[in-house]
């Protein structure tokens, strides 16, 4: 397997379920990786001790996806600490569940939030690192996407339009950043994170039963497909890698 050793991974959103495990993935094929956080340091900082080592080290850094100014702190550190960013996962994101036909629950300031983290981070994410980026001369940008941009079911409509925005985004940027940076979205279905096993269980249940694979998909398998982009998959730009166990399918 091609090595990721002497480059330098951004992950937004690290202490989710999800980046979690895309953090381990990265620095156990070599990169060293910046843990970026909303408000939660010290599990940031628990999950940098999990990490193996690398040449460069790791860093846990407060990545605020909706506040600029933040953005630009988290490039500066970037800078002085390695000189260099290879890789950029935006992973983080916001939801809450709201039943599709009630739309008096998805009120202005859910919507609001859904679309500032999950659309305007991502660009903001970005737009802030493209210089390193393109510098790298192999740059990729990840974005986690979901199945509900393309079945349109998810926690809410709110949440659904805007992986549908962030899978667009993805195109768009790809082309705006060709060739220089190469941006990929990978689109899980339900993935059985902490937040997923504490929804209801018979409705977790039945999901998997509607998954052709007949099971939710690990944590582990959606990190294999962001690092498959990184080692493997480097002709590949401006598309979506589902790792859903074909669960359009039904």
């Amino acid at each position: 397997m091609k090595t990721l050793e002497g480059k330098v991974a951004v992950v937004t959103g690290a202490t989710g379920g999800l980046g979690r495990v895309i953090c381990k993935a990265l620095a156990q094929a070599g990169a060293s990786v910046v843990a970026g956080y909303n408000r939660n340091g010290d599990a940031a900082e628990r999950l940098l001790a999990e990490l193996p080592q690398t040449s460069l080290g790791h860093l846990a850094w407060p990545a605020v996806v909706t506040d600029s100014a933040a953005l630009d702190a988290l490039v500066d550190e970037v800078q002085s600490r390695y000189g260099r960013c290879d890789i950029l996962v935006n992973c983080a994101g916001t939801t809450r569940y709201v039943a599709h036909a009630d739309l008096q629950g998805l009120d202005d300031a859910l919507i609001d939030s859904i679309l500032a983290t999950n659309v305007r981070g991502p660009i903001a994410c970005v737009r802030a690192l493209a210089p390193l980026l393109a510098a790298s001369g192999d740059g990729l940008v990840v974005n986690i996407s979901s199945i509900a941009a393309r079945t349109a079911m998810g926690s809410n409509i709110a949440y659904c339009a805007s992986k549908a925005a962030v899978d667009n985004l993805t195109q768009s940027l790809a082309r705006a950043l060709a060739p220089q940076i190469r941006v990929v979205s990978v689109a899980p279905g339900l993935a059985d994170t902490e937040f997923v096993q504490g929804l209801d269980s018979a409705w977790r249940d039945e999901q998997a039963t509607r998954t052709p694979l007949g099971r939710l998909a690990m944590p582990e398998e959606v990190a294999a497909a962001v690092l498959a982009l990184a080692t493997h998959l480097t002709f590949t730009t401006g598309t979506v890698i589902p790792v859903d166990g074909g669960r359009p399918l039904n």
